[in-house]
């Protein structure tokens, strides 16, 4: 009797293909990575530089106040300025100055902030522009909720403020956000390597705020020098808050389309001086 055939033996069991994970491409992996990093950068910026100390995020808030008073005893009861519009001091300057602090101070912050991941930069790989990204967006958010309250504190001591202006002064935030984050990648890169560029920031920031029509109103400048004043690009983007917020003009304009231009340059010129001078920054941090 022949003896039976051999069977072959089964092949092993494998587990259905979906108990397995989804394999996630380099790139995916790599954008999930840097989004945790920059929201771990953005809560570092606001636990240490201002919430972790109640000194910090006061002075944060009181500090616009402060200068705010100062302004209107000095422009109302010693020089007795008029003509803002038929808006109060208050209001007028209030409305402008706000984002022009938000706008320094976030300049400032950036500018210097490489140096404080000095040793996370030299030892592990990560866009480093993250680190100014973070920095920019924790001190304009910190501003922006300041600047709220201040509208609604004015509005409660009878100011006339037009809370649909927001429909304008929230995309001309985000364009003041991209405009000096777009410088703060230029200055930062550049004081990796020439650090004199945060002590010479400063008093330049100040020259320009009084060459930014947010203490007086532009019609007050002599016609011979006004369109200079008037070209100042942070300059337009106050009278549109202005305009929004204080005159209920909540349209768009022609000059929106430039603006969108100028702030798209500025992003896009800081975003290619940074990436070209980033290498090098572990050899000089």
């Amino acid at each position: 009797m022949a003896a039976p055939a051999p069977t072959a033996p089964a092949p092993p069991s494998v587990p259905p293909a979906a108990t397995f994970p989804p394999v996630q491409p380099p790139a995916a992996l790599a954008r999930v990575r840097n989004r945790a990093l920059f929201r771990n950068f953005f809560l570092r910026e606001l636990t240490t530089r201002y919430l972790g100390s109640v000194t910090g995020f006061a002075w944060a808030l009181l500090h616009p106040l402060a200068l705010l008073g100062v302004y209107w005893f000095v422009f109302t009861m010693v020089f007795r300025a008029g003509g803002f519009g038929g808006a109060s001091f208050l209001a007028f300057v209030a409305v402008a100055l706000w984002p022009w602090l938000a706008a320094q101070k976030a300049l400032q912050r950036g500018t210097v902030s490489l140096a404080a991941y000095a040793g996370l930069i030299r030892k592990v790989a990560f866009p480093h522009e993250l680190v100014i990204y973070a920095s920019v967006a924790a001190t304009l958010a910190l501003h922006f909720g300041g600047y709220l309250a201040v509208l609604v504190v004015l509005a409660l001591f009878g100011q006339s403020i037009h809370f649909e202006g927001l429909l304008i002064a929230l995309p001309i935030w985000l364009l003041l956000a991209i405009a000096v984050t777009g410088l703060t990648l230029c200055f930062a890169a550049l004081q990796v390597f020439i650090r004199d560029v945060e002590h010479v920031l400063m008093p330049l920031l100040m020259i320009l705020m009084y060459l930014t029509p947010i203490l007086y109103p532009l019609a007050a400048v002599p016609e011979s020098v006004r369109p200079y004043v008037a070209a100042n690009p942070f300059g337009y983007l106050v009278g549109r808050l202005r305009a929004a917020l204080l005159d209920g003009r909540i349209g768009f304009e022609a000059g929106d389309l430039m603006a969108l231009l100028v702030v798209a340059a500025l992003f896009f010129g800081g975003r290619w001086v940074f990436r070209r001078l980033s290498p090098t920054f572990e050899d000089f941090l």
